[in-house]
């Protein structure tokens, strides 16, 4: 393995990449530091360590920015309005006929819909971040606590909302410049970045609050857990694929077997985000409807604050599982359509042995999709549990760090970029980084 990164080192490409990469992650966690102009830096930390309960219903996109949206940063939006502008594109294609007609039209049409992706980022950026000014301004924020924002005219909001859009705006940049000059995908390090920044805390509160024994109990069931998403990521069911002899000419073309690869996990954290954002709802609008001033907030918040923003209470877990198992169907029937696939398999004369080609295909392709489909979701629900279990066993918040989005995330990033780098170092030496 030592021998492996020494020629990472040597291999001059690849080290000007790697240096690349780590330099961008070091300004991006620089601006996560940086508070945004018109931010009472001292009120907000007050204020932080006054409540602990951080953030709740911004819990999840307090975490994919890495704590800087309860430091009111200039990156405090993170890279949330990117992700959920992506999903919305992606989903659109089932919806509207011209983006799947940009989307099969290859590389040129792929950078028509990135540029969409880009314009839905600004406005999702803009509308966060009136969101989340207005919260502040209010108190709600960080839980009652008024004086954020010592300055609240006009003038001031506005520098802030077109700072924390801008800083989105620099943060979208920043993952295409490490996709295109760095190693890996550039948005998913920044998220792999932001999540894995959280551990050292969350592990640290652990051992102080729990002790030495919760704290290396947690780290063993983490490990095992680790193993256990790194397997499930890894594994496929191959649908073998035969492609018939054709002559095209004096040329014999075709006669080839391959396989088709059904991830067990095909929705990937689609269905844990789309999940945790339904659920927290309910919780913001209970609190741009809770009363300053201590009145008496109305029934139905209290029955929102006491059933649907606390991640111990069985009727939330119980919602937040039945969600994640429904959006991981609804996300693989949207990204996956067996009918095309079916269509080019006939096309370019494949089939499946022993299945005949067209409309048996598709209803073999459905069937099994459907039958993998099951585990997959039963397995995003339990992992998703992990941190809601520790909530109620160790007290812990619901940022635990080996569970739910973030182990599925960090381990996901892990595993994808360490093969990027082993491919391009293939490229330059007879053997790559993994065996």
């Amino acid at each position: 393995m030592l021998s492996a990164f020494g020629r990472v080192i040597k291999t001059a490409d690849l080290r000007r990449k790697l240096l690349f990469t780590l330099g961008m992650i070091v300004l991006y966690r620089m601006g996560t530091f940086i508070p945004a102009p018109g931010i009472s830096y001292g009120t907000v930390q007050q204020c932080l360590n006054a409540n602990q309960t951080h953030g709740g219903a911004y819990d999840i996109i307090n975490l994919f920015s890495g704590g800087a949206l309860l430091q009111l940063s200039i990156f405090a939006l993170g890279v949330m309005p990117y992700i959920t502008a992506s999903i919305i594109i992606q989903l659109l294609r089932v919806v509207i006929p011209r983006f799947q007609e940009l989307h099969d039209e290859g590389a040129q049409g792929q950078a028509k819909l990135t540029q969409y992706t880009r314009y839905l980022t600004i406005a999702l950026a803009l509308l966060n971040a009136t969101t989340i000014v207005s919260m502040a301004r209010s108190g709600v924020l960080l839980g009652n606590c008024p004086g954020i924002i010592p300055q609240d005219d006009v003038l001031h909001i506005l520098v802030i909302i077109i700072t924390l859009c801008a800083g989105t705006g620099v943060i979208m940049w920043m993952g295409e410049q490490i996709t295109e000059r760095g190693v890996g995908n550039g948005m998913s390090l920044l998220i792999f970045t932001s999540i894995a920044s959280s551990f050292p805390n969350a592990l640290g509160s652990i051992l102080e609050q729990q002790g030495p024994f919760v704290f290396w109990s947690v780290c063993l069931v983490g490990l095992a857990v680790m193993l256990a998403v790194v397997y499930v990521e890894q594994s496929v069911r191959r649908v073998p694929v035969q492609y018939a002899k054709r002559m095209i000419g004096r040329r014999t073309i075709g006669g080839t077997s391959t396989y088709i690869p059904l991830k067990v996990n095909m929705a990937g954290v689609i269905p844990i985000i789309f999940a945790s954002s339904l659920l927290t709802l309910p919780g913001i609008i209970a609190q741009f409807n809770t009363p300053q001033g201590g009145a008496a907030p109305p029934e139905w918040v209290n029955w929102v604050n006491t059933y649907l923003t606390r991640g111990d209470h069985p009727l939330y877990i119980a919602l937040y599982f039945l969600l994640i198992l429904g959006f991981t169907y609804f996300y693989v029937a949207v990204t996956f359509d067996p009918v095309e696939v079916a269509d080019n398999m006939k096309k370019y004369g494949g089939f499946i042995p022993g299945v005949r080609a067209g409309k048996p295909t598709e209803r073999y392709l459905s069937y099994v999709l459907t039958r993998i489909t099951l585990p997959g979701s039963l397995y995003l629900a339990v992992v998703s549990m992990i941190p809601l279990v520790a909530l109620v066993l160790f007290n812990a918040n619901q940022n635990f760090p080996f569970g739910g989005a973030s182990l599925l995330i960090v381990v996901g990033v892990g595993l994808d970029t360490l093969k990027q780098v082993s491919a391009q170092l293939q490229q330059r030496n007879y053997e790559g980084l993994l065996r």
